[in-house]
């Protein structure tokens, strides 16, 4: 009897330490165990499960737990939220991670099917007769959901525009007292009674959708008007204003979201009132067979405690995070200040001066866009080796009160605005130019270290993105990553346009490998930054090709190093590009520049960018290489 008890005992324990990992399959069963012979079926439940686990003090989670997820696309219909209860510790932690050799996703779209030859449809054009598909468009609660992207087979489709290609119109003026817009008669004609229209516009280091209220066909011309929010933000904030020259050109636009601009393959539309999803097919595009995916998420993971009781100790490895939507632009406009963060009141000041800048001349006032992955009150999290795919506006979030938090090895691609942002940027109630410094230090996001990944093909929709963005931060490390075909900046660092000391301070980019960026938009570095960051060091990066912005405001206006209002307390050196085309604007005291340009050693380009053992990630970057590249200036 005491020998079957120890027997007993023994395999108690061993069951106890197989709990601690929980699996996960698309096959499973929320009512499994979550064994890998009988897995659960989705995250939460594993997640919950994890939760017990730790309420319960079960011996089983001493050296942490591992929810194994394998192979597969799991649909998300809500953000997975990990909260609090779910945080781990330093000796065990929670880990969400994929099988050996699989990999798992996670879905916020919805698959399309159905699709069929499109009959002759009212408003499409005669070229594309018999080329459209049509299917019905994805529903929930008898509702057509929203979204503003389409994916087919993994390639974005390309939401129907009145221009082709990458080619865009000039406005021929702007009336900012009535905040209307004079634009060419787009080919497609009469467009005064197009419903659901939107304007996409080119604005200096910015652009912004703005939806169209009425369109008034006056000859060769339409004067357009808007509605608010955004008409009023567009017409009365003067940084970045539309743009005016006879010498380089008004602000490009297009016009966007109309059946009567689907004209060219690879375009779709959404008929919301009739229920319709509208598409072109590619070349060698089955829609038989295609998998199209419509997003309909903004946000697929919420990592999020309170400053007194924060997660801890929770990491996701080897994870897909893909089909996140971003709706703001279709319900209230979208009016950018800069790096993407909107504008949710913005004006030039009759009477200049803030408490902090005396000559300042406007007022401005953001918000932040949604992110796939959100992290708020944090520390030791991380994310290895997962990929951040197809998404609308940022991929990966650290919001605000986070500390020691390692992000490494992970892909980030065809993104839609800022492939990986940290920070407090400006709290909505707060003016942009003020100063951050909480009186409470836990506010900022300290200590993170973003080393070997890659970022490519970003800030593919709002072109004012950046690929690595980072607002008041302390301690911050971007090291190692390369970032390409960026439309605008490849790292920006900083935020508030102040020579006051602030937030932030101890800053490092180090050893990056950033080239074929400023796709769109000029005023544009490698390493952009701004505001007084003591102890900070920009050192060892390999920056080369710039692209040329085809509707730039100023052509000339473009830099591999650049450090903007008030930066101070800034040693750049060593760093290695193809000329010294740099600009200093406006910088406060006490910034070292040394041996910066092609003098520097070739080591730094050797040494720079990602390491092994993550170097499998450069198979994947895209460069635009029919696009031309900027050469050095006389």
């Amino acid at each position: 009897m005491k020998r079957l008890s120890l027997i007993f005992s023994f395999t108690l324990l061993i069951s106890q330490a197989f709990a601690a990992d929980i699996w996960v399959a698309p096959n499973g069963a929320d009512s499994n165990p979550g064994t890998s012979a009988q897995p659960k079926a989705t995250v939460q439940s594993a997640l919950r499960q994890a939760r017990e686990l730790r309420r319960l003090k079960d011996p089983s989670v001493k050296d942490g737990i591992h929810i194994i997820v394998k192979g597969g696309t799991y649909r998300l219909f809500e953000p997975l939220f990990v909260r609090p209860e779910d945080a781990g510790t330093e000796g065990s932690p929670t880990v969400i991670e994929a099988a050996p050799g699989e990999r798992p996703v996670f879905s916020g779209g919805v698959a399309v099917t159905g699709w069929k030859k499109a009959p002759a449809v009212a408003g499409l054009p005669a070229a594309a007769r018999g080329k459209v598909w049509v299917a019905d468009a994805p529903t929930e609660w008898g509702q057509v959901q929203s979204f503003r992207q389409l994916w087919v087979n993994d390639q974005k489709a390309i939401r129907a525009k009145s221009v082709n290609g990458d080619s865009m119109s000039r406005i021929l003026s702007w009336n900012h007292k009535d905040e209307t817009c004079w634009i060419p008669k787009p080919k497609t004609g009469d467009i005064s009674s197009l419903q659901g229209m939107e304007m996409f516009i080119h604005q200096w280091w910015a652009v912004a959708n703005l939806r169209v209220r009425s369109a008034k066909v006056q000859g060769d011309s339409v004067l357009l008007s808007f509605y608010q929010p955004e008409s009023r933000i567009q017409s009365e904030h003067p940084w970045p204003a539309p743009w005016l020259s006879k010498k380089t050109g008004n602000s490009a636009f297009y016009l966007a979201n109309a059946l009567a601009f689907l004209d060219e393959p690879g375009e779709w539309h959404l008929d919301s009132k009739a229920g319709k999803l509208y598409y072109w097919p590619r070349s060698g595009e089955n829609l038989a067979s295609a998998r199209v995916i419509a997003p309909v998420l903004e946000t697929l993971v919420r990592v999020e405690g309170t400053l007194d009781n924060p997660v801890a100790y929770f990491q996701f490895k080897n994870i897909s995070f893909q089909h996140a939507t971003w709706l703001r632009p279709s319900r209230e406009g979208h009016v950018p200040h800069q790096a993407g963060m909107y504008m949710l009141d913005a004006y030039k000041l009759k009477i200049p001066g803030t408490p902090d800048k005396k000559g300042l001349e406007n007022q401005a006032w953001v918000g932040r866009p949604a992110a796939a992955v959100s992290v708020k009150y944090a520390h030791h999290t991380g994310f290895e080796g997962c990929r951040f795919e197809h998404l609308a506006a940022t991929g990966l979030d650290y919001v605000r009160g986070t500390h020691d938090d390692v992000v490494k090895g992970n892909l980030f691609r065809d993104i839609g605005g800022t492939a990986l942002q940290a920070g407090v940027f400006s709290d909505e109630s707060v003016e942009a130019h003020l100063p951050y410094n909480p009186s409470d230090a836990r506010e900022v996001c300290t200590n993170m270290l973003i080393h070997d990944n890659l970022v490519t093909n970003v800030t593919n929709e709002d072109w004012g993105c950046v690929g690595i963005g980072a607002g008041y931060v302390r301690g911050m490390r971007i090291e190692y990553n390369e970032i390409c075909d960026v439309y605008y900046s490849g790292i920006s660092l900083g935020w508030g346009w102040t020579r006051t000391v602030n937030a932030m301070r101890n800053n490092a980019i180090t050893a990056n490998k950033i080239h074929h960026y400023a796709k769109q938009m000029y005023d544009v570095a490698a390493i952009y930054t701004l505001s007084a960051q003591p102890g900070s060091v920009i050192t060892r990066n390999y920056v080369d090709s710039i692209y040329v912005a085809p509707y730039a405001h100023d052509p000339h206006h473009w830099f591999y190093l650049y450090c903007d209002e008030g930066s101070s307390y800034f040693t750049v050196k060593d760093n290695w590009c193809p000329a010294e085309k740099f600009l200093q604007n406006a910088n406060g005291p006490n910034n070292l520049w040394t041996n910066n340009g092609p003098m520097v050693s070739d080591s730094v380009k050797t040494e720079a960018g990602i390491r092994p053992p993550y170097q499998h990630l450069l198979k994947e970057k895209v460069i635009s290489s029919n696009w031309p590249i900027n050469h050095k200036e006389p």
